[in-house]
């Protein structure tokens, strides 16, 4: 493995380790932004934008958008180069009123979120993560996130011996098979009170009553390379928090001469259909404001162009026959151009070119995948931010396994080289010469 992918992957993982919910994500990605010089511009305030300027801007702490104005060209003549992605993952979310004592044991509520592949929660070492909302001993209402990082959950498999057809065919219920157990203890726990103390230990905050939360399950174990070569990567969340490292490392390393603009979207497993999704207003809100004429706003966006990068099912060698034979992408052979004749993906032939000739710059590989004809269509925020905005969209994404499981896979030189295609895109002046 290069030195080179070799950092990025090693710096991909600890992105990984530091974001165990979407609010921890988009937390991790302003620190870095901050730090790479963003400017942080907060949706409550007026803005002032200036040429040459890299700026940054949040909505419920779970997405993120980050821009940067050329210095020299004008947006209504140069259009902006936009990379997209998703900070949600599927995962187990704690109820509001979580707390169980069943059998002298100590459990939690929980209910899935998204479309999760449910056995790979059993017997696994799981934590806490979430955003907390309280009112500080002033009686001002505040908000933490909190993240318990070691073990304090497990959900255990029944044993074989009390279900001797486990191996053959074993629904799981939702609602009485998941909820974790936490310990022997039950009867005066209270979630609240541990979570205060959570607060007040790890961030130092005054806390006078905790009043709401947003807490998911984790795995407890950190991403690692796998295999003889060391040439996979695993990892929970690697859908899609991948994408979204690799968009920004790609905007960090762009030089900063063209309008780029990464955005980052919650809810996108569950349709997307919420203030802070792709199929809510906050990218054309934002655009709106940083192009206020709508004339100028029509005549950048016609000269625009969106990448979205969402991940591919990579072809699985025990199951190559779930894929169209000539449409099944390979770990470690590069990013794949995502086709759908029904449009759930925004891909055409037009953006499609595009994306291969900026992959063929780098000297990157490009693959396909196309669904199966008698098989459904996943989707992205491809379609959603294309109808909103009008863009040309192209869904473009790094081939997997196990995708929606609570530990998936990837390939090492996949991420890597997609970010490479994605800091030439958002370098480039033009997207037709």
């Amino acid at each position: 493995m290069s030195s080179d992918r070799q950092r990025f992957n090693r710096e991909l993982m600890d992105f990984l380790a530091a974001s165990p919910t979407p609010f921890h994500a988009v937390h991790e990605m302003a620190r870095r932004l901050a730090e790479a010089g963003f400017q942080h511009r907060p949706e409550t305030e007026r803005w002032r934008l200036e040429p040459g300027g890299r700026y940054f801007t949040t909505r419920n702490d779970s997405s993120i958008i980050a821009w940067t104005v050329p210095a020299r060209a004008a947006l209504p003549d140069s259009g902006l180069r936009m990379v997209g992605a998703h900070t949600d993952s599927p995962c187990l979310k704690v109820k509001p009123r979580p707390e169980l004592d069943r059998n002298g044991y100590l459990q939690l509520g929980v209910e899935v979120y998204g479309g999760a592949l449910l056995n790979p929660w059993f017997d696994r070492d799981l934590s806490l993560a979430g955003r907390v909302s309280y009112l500080d001993r002033g009686g001002a209402l505040a908000h933490g996130l909190v993240d318990f990082k070691e073990p304090v959950a497990v959900i255990p498999s029944l044993a074989i011996h009390l279900d001797r057809e486990a191996n053959e065919s074993r629904a799981i219920n939702a609602q009485t098979y998941l909820p974790p157990v936490l310990g022997g203890r039950g009867g005066d726990f209270d979630l609240k009170t541990l979570l205060r103390q959570r607060l007040e230990a790890d961030a130092g905050a005054e806390v006078g009553q905790v009043l709401d939360h947003e807490l998911v399950l984790y795995d407890t174990q950190k991403p690692a390379f796998v295999g003889l070569a060391q040439e996979f990567i695993a990892s929970a969340r690697l859908d899609n928090l991948l994408s979204c490292f690799t968009g920004l490392r790609a905007l960090l390393d762009a030089g900063g001469e063209a309008g780029a603009l990464l955005v980052c979207n919650d809810h996108e497993e569950v349709g997307s259909t919420t203030a802070s999704g792709a199929r809510g207003p906050m990218l054309t809100q934002m655009l709106e404001r940083l192009l206020p004429v709508p004339e100028d706003r029509n005549r950048a966006l016609s000269r625009s162009m969106l990448i979205s990068a969402d991940n591919a099912h990579g072809v699985h060698p025990n199951f190559a026959d779930r894929h169209d034979g000539n449409h099944g992408p390979l770990l470690n052979r590069g990013p794949v151009i995502k086709i759908n004749a029904n449009q759930r993906y925004a891909s055409n032939s037009e953006t499609a070119a595009a994306f291969r000739r900026l992959a063929a710059d780098e000297g990157v590989p490009v693959q396909t995948f196309v669904v199966r004809s008698d098989m459904a269509c996943g989707s992205t925020i491809g379609p959603l931010a294309a109808a909103e905005t009008g863009v040309r969209t192209v869904d473009v994404g790094v081939p997997q396994w196990a995708m929606h499981s609570i530990r998936e896979l990837a390939g090492t030189a996949d991420a890597f080289n997609l970010s490479r295609v994605l800091r030439r895109f958002l370098d480039t002046a033009s997207l037709d010469a």
